[in-house]
């Protein structure tokens, strides 16, 4: 934000800039959406953020989650932000269930809403997120602390616990293979494939990486070698 204040600024900015600058937080492809993003708010949008959910979720990467929590956050309207520390509170709460389902369904967005007040949509979205966050944790919820323990239906139900799927291992991983590649083009102006080769020797996996990262237009190739898109 200091180095790219405004939507024109980050805009302007090289690709290959902005994909070092993401550094390690993940998904890199966010990035590059976050970019485009800025383009389209540049030029379409007199470069403020719109506000509005159908302009919101027409940009690259903004799907039903960001466009709420722009919406609650920068404009404090009483949209229904549902990210996971949400969704388990309520799920536990209302439910009685210690997790909640993969992805919302229709029915749980039209019964959460009902819950938004229609003044400081942005205090209630903040206070609902910190109390799954820190509160109604996902491994340790601390119900000895908890002020709403008495109301809650997972307490009233004995606590019942259900069935979590692991997720796949990341050593070793097409996820690994790739995130090595990036930070390796990061560090560098280019790199051939043979120097890649010596930090993962799988070549198959490799070559896997280097196809998936181009087609996400995140690197690109020139001559021999590959680096960052320009």
């Amino acid at each position: 934000m200091e180095r790219w204040p405004t939507p024109q600024a980050l805009a302007a900015a090289p690709k290959s800039e902005v994909i070092k600058a993401w550094g390690r937080l993940g998904y890199p492809r966010r990035a590059l959406r976050l970019h485009e993003s800025a383009k389209i708010i540049s030029k379409q949008h007199d470069g403020q953020v719109p506000r509005a959910r159908e302009e919101l979720i027409s940009l690259p990467g903004v799907g039903d989650y960001t466009a709420a929590a722009i919406a609650a956050f920068a404009y404090g309207e009483p949209a229904l932000v549902l990210d996971i520390n949400i969704r388990r509170f309520f799920s536990r709460f209302f439910d009685g269930e210690q997790f909640p389902s993969s992805s919302p369904s229709l029915i749980e967005r039209k019964i959460r809403a009902e819950l938004i007040p229609t003044e400081r949509g942005d205090a209630w979205a903040a206070a609902t997120m910190e109390f799954g966050a820190l509160i109604c944790t996902s491994k340790s919820p601390k119900c000895n602390e908890c002020f709403l323990a008495d109301s809650c239906s997972w307490k009233a139900a004995g606590y019942p616990e259900m069935e979590i799927k692991r997720q796949a291992k990341f050593a070793g991983s097409d996820r690994q293979c790739r995130g090595v590649v990036m930070k390796v083009l990061k560090e560098r102006e280019k790199a051939t494939k043979n120097s890649l080769l010596k930090e993962w020797p799988i070549q198959s996996q490799l070559e896997k990486a280097l196809e998936t990262l181009i087609a996400d237009g995140l690197i690109e190739t020139t001559g021999k070698s590959f680096r960052l898109a320009s």
